[in-house]
Parts: structure tokens; C-alpha cells; sequence
């Protein structure tokens, strides 16, 4: 599709011609997600969708408890250190951002007035800066006003090297300015298609000037608001065990009406999944279980007792085997895993081939994870028109075996292959939990098969993803060879989701191992590509642009990915809970009621 037809078809679009939704359907024919499709309207000059959201109660409370079960437990709650899900999870109770997203892509405004468009002078037309009016009337947990202070604050906190912020990618490169108490304006560098990514959705939330002006930077960690939240959501801080328990009731002066419905709330952390599926679907003793991880055949056989359901919804989410690109075992200047070090095995292309071989995504799908992921040799997954179609995954343990014989890889006398004096040995670490145990087990089976020797470490997963950067066995550290995890696609644009692979994004020391590049490989040609795509204002080619991003990292072999994975929850029978595959699970809490 050329320029001249996408404008014809937007003008169809604003005439009445053609509606939104055919559009959009258009679009994801030629491989734009709907998200994107949104976006290219929005900056055209016609207004996003709105979103009906559907909520029955008459009144704020009277819904008693509502009890949720994370098997990761939440170990902080301040957003802009929120590295694993479970944290951001944790913080959307409390904090709030200007807007999230819907499971269509529509921008949802939560402390945002309206979402910026061409028709409310929102939108540049030169993609330059977007204009954000903030909801009036909104107050902070502690009584405070929300205002643009907060907003431009959130921006000057974030962007702050020292402060260590998760966050920063989102805001370092922006201008956030003050117009009046209930405006800002962002301005960016370079023409940005995808303007709605500072202070929206998971990386969005925005956290109380008044509370945290004073732990800017290098005394970031210190603020006692880390974990004693103050934000603007529907339920006010209680009581904090990290890593075991948070605890709220209902905000009284929420800026909502009739909302919310519960009274109080628990997160319970700890467990696994299958006893975080068990006690929602099969004892009724919990409303809602995050992340069902749990072999398919169990979750059908608790859905069976007809106490709960689960709830199952597609997302840019992949389950991925990454090799540590640098060396983990060596120490330089008090740092391992350092960029100044080649791990030395990997460095061999030929090792990180014969280890994609010897991946059965095939087995991985069907034994294990069923209805709730696919198959995939893709690192960027939904929609599915979006996939790169010049990739594919293959199982071939004997062409695995051809190509380290051919490297020089020679089997010794107990059956494992070295060269230059190294063995092919390595440590494979993942967090526990049965899915991803089985997995480490099919890989490193079929690895004994080709004369690597792998060992399986497990970690809790609390420990695994937490944003502790003194635990040297979080998955940021990487103190390992190679590991396995979920990623997260927080927006409906892959362009924050393949910053993970960029230069400047690697996880060190300095930065706190808050870098979302976690296995430190650097590629010229895809920071470049990057590069363009973050100004590139006609859709097709980003989109392009994205697919050799995606073909790129999963061609080097040092990103495997494994299975596609959707968002999966269980639920008791009575709790109308609104999900989205491009937000947390709790983007809508505040409509959360329970049926009577």
C-alpha cells in the first residue's frame, strides 16, 4: 500500500465513507495492528473509539473483600522501579497514569481530561508535540490536588540517570512543560507516529510530587513512600509485606463515581500457579489468580468443578530462552556479566545455532501449554498478520550435531563436546514453576542428545523477578548463561518492546541493573533500524521497519523464543473483571463488582 492510497482511505474515513472499523480491518490485512491503525486515524484528525466498559453497581462499596492471589509476590510499589510484572501489578492499585489501553487499542482516559486528537488541538501536525489536558477535581490519597506539577515532575524524576528509573527509556528523550495547573505540553525531539508512550499504560503511572521531590535521584531508593504508596486510585494503602502481602480499602474520594465497588482488597503473593489456580477455581477461597502458567490439561480439569473460570486473551507476550552474550563467571572491576567480557561459548555462532535446533516448540505447545500459547520463532507475535513471515523454527537434533562437529566441537570420552580446552557445558536458569521446569527439561534432553551438558537452576519467582538490585539471582543480573521468562508487550506498538534490544538500554552496574537489555547483545544494524523507526511517520514503512527489527534479534540466536503466550487468569464465577492484552491485569480495577 503506497502513501497516496493509506491518505485516500483516511479521507474515506472522515467523509463516512468507510468506517473505523473497516479501516482498521484493512489495515491489519497488510500487517498494521489495530493499535497502529488507531493512532494513524487519531493523527489524521478523527477521534479514537470510546470504550464502553461495562459496570452494573448503583453506589461505591458494599461489595465486601476482593481477594487476588499472585504467585509472584509483589516486592515494591513504586512504579518507576517496577522491572517484573507482578510490581507494576502491584503499583495500578495505588497510581494511576494519563491513559491506558484498551483490548482494541483505544487510548482509555484515566487521569487525562480527554485523549489528544487532531479535532481538541491535541496533535501537531508535525508530529512534534502532543497536548494532554488532566482531569480536574482529582486528589491525591492524602488530600493533595493532582496537578501538572506531578506530571512534569514524573518526567524530571524518570529521566534522571541517578534516579535508576525502569522508566527512563520513556522519558529521557522528551520535554515536558507546564501550560497552566491542568495542561501540559510534550515535546519531542524528532516526528513520533507513536506519541502516546510517556505517561500511558504500565510505564505511565504517575507518582505525588509532594511526596517523592525529595528522593530525586541518587536518593531514590530511599523515599518511604517506595512502599507506602500515595497515588490517585480506587483503594488507599493499608498494610505492605513485601513479598508476601499487600492490603487496601476504598478510596472514599475517588474522582469516579459509584466506584469502586469493593471494600477492601488483598494480594496475597507466594505459591505457584497451579495452587493460585486451585484456589480460585476449585475452593472458591480467592477471586482471582494472575498468570496462569499451568499445563492446560490441569487448568480444563479445574474449570470442570464449575466454581470459576478461566479467562484467556491473546497479547504480544512470548516465552523466550535468551544466552547471556557476556561472561558470567568472570569478575571485572566488582561487576560480572560485564560488556568489557565474551561468554565463551556463545560467542560461536554455531553453538547458538545447534542450541535453536535443539528447541522442541512443537512439544512445548502441545504437552504443556496448550490453549494458552503457540508455537513461535517470532520475538514480536500479535497480531498475528504483524508476525515476520521469514522466519520459522525448526526441531532437528542431528543437523544440530552436524553443525558443532563442523565448528570443532569433537565429543570426548564422556559423551560431551569441547574445544580449545572448553567443554560444552552450561547453566540454564528460570524461575520455579512446573511449565518452565518442563520446558528445561525437553531443552536440556535433547541437548545431552548433541554432547551438551546443560544444568537446571531454578528460582523462586519472587526472588527471580525482583527489583531488588542486591539479589545477584534476578533475571536483570543474568549472572547465568542462559535463562527463560516471559516479556511483556506493555503497549500496542512494538516500539517500547524492542527498545529491549537497543545499546543503550543494556542492564549494568551503573545503571542498577535496571536496563531492559538483559542479555547485553549489541547490534549496530538494529540500533540503527531502531533509530529510524522511532521517527518514521509513514506506517507501512515502520512497519517494515519493525519485522527486520524482530528478524535481526531472532536471527542472531542469542534471543530464542519459544511459545507465544496470551494473558491467562482464573476467576471466581461472580467477578466481572475488564482485561486487556496491551495493559496489567488490574488497568480497570475500579470496575471490577462482583454479581449478586
Amino acid at each position: 500500500m503506497n502513501e497516496q492510497e493509506l491518505r485516500n482511505l483516511i479521507a474515506d474515513v472522515k467523509s463516512g465513507r468507510l468506517s473505523r472499523r473497516q479501516f482498521v480491518q484493512g489495515m491489519i490485512a497488510v500487517g498494521i495492528t489495530a493499535p497502529m491503525a488507531g493512532m494513524m486515524l487519531s493523527q489524521s484528525g478523527v477521534a479514537m473509539a470510546e470504550t464502553a466498559i461495562s459496570y452494573k453497581p448503583t453506589k461505591a462499596g458494599g461489595g465486601g473483600a476482593l481477594k487476588l492471589l499472585y504467585w509472584q509476590a509483589v516486592t515494591l510499589l513504586n512504579p518507576h522501579f517496577a522491572v517484573g510484572t507482578k510490581d507494576q501489578e502491584g503499583s495500578r492499585i495505588f497510581y494511576e497514569p494519563l491513559a491506558g489501553w484498551d483490548g482494541e487499542g483505544n487510548l482509555v482516559p484515566f487521569l487525562a481530561a480527554e485523549i489528544p486528537s487532531k479535532e481538541n488541538d491535541g496533535l501537531a501536525e508535525d508530529g512534534l508535540s502532543v497536548v494532554w489536558k488532566l482531569k480536574r477535581g482529582v486528589k491525591w490519597h492524602d488530600g493533595m490536588p493532582f496537578t501538572a506539577d506531578d506530571v512534569v515532575f514524573n518526567w524530571e524524576y524518570a529521566r534522571t540517570p541517578e534516579t535508576a528509573a525502569v522508566s527512563i527509556a520513556n522519558y529521557k528523550d522528551i520535554k515536558v512543560e507546564k501550560i497552566d495547573d491542568f495542561t501540559v505540553r510534550v515535546t519531542f525531539a524528532k516526528p513520533t507516529p507513536f506519541w502516546a508512550d510517556a505517561f500511558v499504560g504500565n510505564y505511565g503511572m504517575i507518582i505525588p510530587k509532594h511526596l517523592f521531590a525529595d528522593y530525586i535521584g541518587g536518593k531514590s531508593r530511599d523515599a518511604p513512600t517506595n512502599t507506602k504508596p500515595v497515588g490517585t486510585g480506587p483503594y488507599l494503602f493499608v498494610d505492605f509485606k513485601p513479598g508476601d502481602t499487600v492490603r487496601a480499602k476504598r478510596n472514599p474520594d475517588y474522582h469516579v463515581a459509584n466506584r469502586p465497588h469493593f471494600d477492601t482488597l488483598e494480594v496475597k503473593g507466594g505459591g505457584d500457579a497451579v495452587s493460585a489456580a486451585r484456589a480460585v477455581l476449585q475452593t472458591g477461597e480467592y477471586d482471582y489468580a494472575w498468570n496462569m502458567q499451568v499445563e492446560d490439561e490441569i487448568l480444563l480439569k479445574l474449570e470442570g468443578v464449575g466454581k470459576g473460570r478461566v479467562n484467556i486473551m491473546s497479547s504480544g507476550n512470548v516465552e523466550f530462552m535468551m544466552l547471556n552474550a557476556t561472561d558470567p563467571a568472570v569478575d571485572i572491576d566488582g561487576e560480572r556479566a560485564s560488556l568489557k567480557t565474551r561468554h565463551p561459548l556463545f560467542s560461536d555462532p554455531a553453538v547458538r545455532q545447534a542450541i535453536n535446533l535443539l528447541i522442541d516448540r512443537a512439544s512445548i505447545e502441545k504437552f504443556i501449554y496448550g490453549r494458552t500459547a503457540v508455537a513461535t520463532a517470532n520475538f514480536i507475535n500479535n497480531p498475528e498478520r504483524f508476525r515476520s513471515k521469514n522466519t520459522k523454527f525448526e526441531f532437528n537434533i542431528e543437523k544440530a550435531n552436524k553443525l558443532l562437529e563442523a565448528a570443532g566441537w569433537k565429543k570426548s570420552a564422556d559423551g560431551i563436546r569441547a574445544k580449545d580446552g572448553k567443554s560444552l557445558k552450561f547453566v540454564f536458569q528460570t524461575s520455579i514453576n512446573a511449565p518452565r521446569q518442563k520446558t528445561q527439561v525437553i531443552v536440556k534432553q535433547a541437548c545431552q542428545k548433541a554432547g551438551i551438558d546443560v544444568e537446571l537452576k531454578s528460582v523462586v519467582g519472587s526472588v527471580f523477578f525482583s527489583s531488588d538490585t542486591a539479589n545477584p539471582d534476578t533475571y536483570p543480573h543474568f549472572y547465568c548463561d542462559a535463562q527463560m521468562y516471559n516479556t511483556t508487550m506493555p503497549q500496542p506498538d512494538p516500539q517500547f518492546f524492542m527498545n529491549q534490544c537497543v545499546s543503550w538500554q543494556v542492564a549494568t552496574r551503573e545503571n542498577k541493573w535496571q536496563g531492559r537489555n538483559i542479555c547485553r547483545w549489541i547490534n549496530k544494524q538494529y540500533d540503527e533500524i531502531y533509530k529510524q523507526a522511532e521517527r518514521e511517520l509513514d506506517a507501512v514503512k515502520r512497519v517494515a521497519m519493525f519485522i527486520k527489527l524482530n528478524d535481526l534479534v531472532v536471527g542472531d540466536n542469542y534471543i530464542l523464543p519459544l511459545v507465544g503466550r496470551t494473558r491467562a487468569a482464573a476467576l471466581s464465577g461472580n467477578l466481572t473483571a475488564h482485561f486487556s492484552g496491551w495493559d496489567n491485569d488490574l488497568w480497570q480495577l475500579a470496575n471490577w463488582y462482583r454479581e449478586t
